[in-house]
């Protein structure tokens, strides 16, 4: 028994693969690289969905249907924005989630989270939110809902590239707890709209979906260190959580994590910024490597994951801390979706046993 249910396989699944001993992930039959190259987010989307939302969902196809569900997600603001407008963008989306009607479709599902995190980003600036434009990708209408900018702005363009390549690369990734959790409560028959919250409650903890944000902090306590390599080996040395270091199943290196170093790349060298950045988390990431292997010889690397390249990609883009979570989940909502679609059609509830460790009823003692 392990209570992480560590490589027990509980799904049968044609979605995604990871594997972590080799250091690959793939979606559908296709690797990061093809799916950022060949078919963005919106296509991604459509590949992930195929079979289980219809048929023929191109890129073009899921743009539509995305583009409509925005629509309706802005018009349903009413049910849920007053009632979120001071609470936290993790709270506030939540909220949103929770209003749509049990039978939303998942394109509606789906549209709701940008549409939510722009209104809720904007309503605290004080400012009204912004319609969105379903002629865009979800990633360049994300960040136009946001900061109210013409998709046409200097530099917009690359940061919705960049942005666009965030979402494909961590859209799904095997069977991790979020998606699990979308299976579990798409199993017991409940709706897709259930399915999705469920699976974004479980996504908001620190140990899942959390991360981004924090690793930020944990970035600019590195440089207010002043010694970058003492830091990590104190850090360390007191047992204490490194932000973006470490995976559970990508324990030799996180194949997303290049891919986003490509993506920020690009986008320093269309927009001139963010290099400084990218250049220090290097060396953070360096420090701590050296700092393990010191400290912990004979044990495999300590490799950095997806978060630290996630946190300043979404940073570069110009989104606060607070809302790296739910702009994550963005993705990975496609992922729970599609997900709960191949449970339904399974048919099977999820119900596993438990070993029961605790005190015997008087007179139970000898029959156990």
């Amino acid at each position: 028994m392990d209570s992480g249910l560590a490589g027990l396989i509980a799904a049968e699944t044609v979605l995604s693969h990871s594997d972590g001993a080799r250091g690959i992930l793939w979606v559908r039959g296709h690797t990061l690289p093809e799916l950022v190259a060949d078919y963005g987010y919106d296509g991604a989307v459509g590949l992930l969905w195929e079979g289980f939302a219809g048929t023929g969902l191109d890129r073009a196809a899921m743009r539509v249907r995305l583009g409509a569900g925005r629509q309706l997600a802005f018009a349903r603001l009413g049910d849920w924005l007053d009632q979120a407008r001071l609470r936290r963008p993790i709270e506030g989306v939540r909220l949103a989630l929770a209003s749509l009607p049990d039978d939303s479709p998942p394109a509606a599902i789906l549209a709701t989270l940008p549409v939510a995190i722009a209104a809720l980003l904007r309503a605290r600036a004080g400012a009204p939110p912004v319609a969105p434009d379903p002629e865009l990708g979800t990633a360049a209408d994300l960040l136009r809902m946001v900061h109210g900018e013409p998709a046409d702005a200097p530099g917009a363009a690359a940061k919705a590239a960049a942005l666009d390549a965030y979402f494909t690369a961590v859209i799904d990734n095997g069977l991790n707890t979020s998606a699990f959790t979308a299976r579990v409560v798409a199993s017991s028959g409940a709706s897709l709209v259930s399915a999705a919250l469920g699976a974004y409650c479980a996504f908001t903890g620190p140990r899942h979906g959390g991360a981004p944000g924090p690793t930020l902090d944990m970035l600019d306590e590195a440089a207010a260190s002043g010694d970058v390599a003492a830091w990590a080996e104190q850090k360390l040395t007191a047992g204490e959580r490194l932000m973006g270091f470490g995976h559970r199943v990508f324990r030799l290196g996180d194949p997303r994590a290049l891919v986003l170093r490509e993506a920020l790349t690009r986008l320093g060298d269309r927009l001139g910024a963010g290099a400084g950045r990218l250049a220090f988390a290097a060396e953070v990431e360096a420090a701590v490597g050296a700092a393990f292997a010191r400290l912990k010889p004979g044990r495999p690397p300590l490799q950095p994951n997806v978060e630290i390249n996630a946190a300043l990609l979404l940073d570069a883009v110009g989104l606060p801390r607070d809302a790296f979570m739910p702009v994550f989940a963005v993705a990975r909502a496609a992922g729970w979706l599609a997900h709960a679609m191949e449970q339904q059609q399974s048919g099977r509830l999820v119900r596993p046993s438990s070993a029961y460790i605790g005190p015997l009823p008087k007179g139970a003692a000898g029959a156990a």
